[in-house]
């Protein structure tokens, strides 16, 4: 297999993931919310956040650009453009972060070793067109390899979460999480087996992960964690879903779990999702999730603004789901 091939697989593993509760796990859907298309024709959409006045911002990997989007109005605005672009069909910006004002941008996929002359790490952004590395992760990754296998160096980055005045960052090839500061210190928070770390979570001095799970993806694979930076235990927080993409906390302390779908048996590993078989997921009391919302055409990124969730799709979709489902898990 080459190493573009190879890659697009890793990255349909860390990027291209999917949820398909068992029927032990998942309780049916609850009362339906209402679902609306906000913005169509991103490029490459992958992270997303919300920033500075409650809009949100959303990565387009194949475009180098940050949208803006107000939720109120639906207006689109570039915060950022000319970021290093996905160079193998994906990677390039994959998600944002904000510290105050400032917007700082993940980058991945786009060293040499996949034929890129960019740096993978984390960009802080000084103007509409203007940036700066202030984290050579892919340095890093490279003299500091996982002891899981690999054929990425540098490594495959999905999730930056703003934490303590620096990042957290997680890498779903390598199976861990690094602590990033903005003077670019980047030293190894937890290391895991291959489980595939994609999406997180803040609250408090607890840090909420999605697992995405290894190939074949079994339902006991996919799972919320929960560790604090200081221990090393993680915590199991509920498992039955295959490939979660992301978790986020909705209004008052409701956990949510993203999923992007049905993996096909006898796919190639990293084969992409089945189209609208994707899952917004409510973490129940008893470590299961209940349904949401199905159908989702390959979500990659979930938020929150009270109780309505917005949804980046791999298809360039941002949608926006209301009426969820009132809270059932208190953490």
């Amino acid at each position: 297999m080459n190493i573009g091939r190879r890659l697009l697989v890793l990255l349909a593993v860390a990027l291209i993931v999917v949820v398909m509760p068992s029927s032990a796990s998942a309780g049916p859907p609850s009362a339906e919310p209402d679902v609306d298309v906000l913005v169509t024709g991103l490029e490459g959409a992958s992270g997303s956040t919300i920033g500075p006045g409650g809009a949100l911002y959303v990565t387009e990997g194949a475009a180098g650009r940050i949208t803006r989007v107000d939720p109120r109005t639906e207006e689109t605005t570039t915060l950022a453009s000319g970021l290093p672009t996905a160079i193998i069909g994906i990677g390039g910006a994959v998600d944002v972060a904000f510290i105050g004002r400032t917007a700082y941008v993940l980058v991945t996929l786009v060293g040499s070793d996949v034929g890129g002359t960019d740096t993978v790490g984390i960009y802080r952004v000084d103007g509409p067109d203007s940036f700066t590395v202030v984290a050579d992760i892919g340095a890093f990754s490279i003299n500091n390899p996982p002891s899981t296998a690999f054929f990425v160096p540098t490594g495959v980055q999905f999730a930056l979460e703003a934490y303590r005045g620096g990042f957290l960052v997680t890498d779903g090839h390598h199976n861990r999480v690094l602590r990033v500061t903005r003077d670019g210190e980047v030293t190894e928070l937890v290391t895991f087996d291959n489980i595939v770390p994609t999406g997180l979570a803040i609250r408090g001095n607890t840090v909420y992960m999605a697992e995405a799970g290894p190939v074949p993806h079994l339902p006991e694979d996919g799972k919320v964690v929960a560790f604090k930076p200081k221990s090393p235990t993680v915590t199991d927080v509920a498992s039955g879903g295959r490939l979660l993409v992301d978790v986020e906390f909705g209004r008052g302390r409701s956990l949510y779990a993203l999923g992007q779908g049905v993996f096909q048996v006898g796919d190639p590993e990293g084969a992409p999702a089945q189209p609208n078989t994707g899952q917004l997921l409510r973490v129940n009391e008893d470590g299961t999730f209940t349904v949401v919302m199905d159908g989702l055409d390959r979500p990659t990124s979930l938020e929150f603004i009270r109780n309505t969730a917005y949804v980046v799709t791999l298809t360039g979709e941002l949608l926006r789901i209301s009426n969820t489902s009132p809270p059932a898990h208190h953490l």
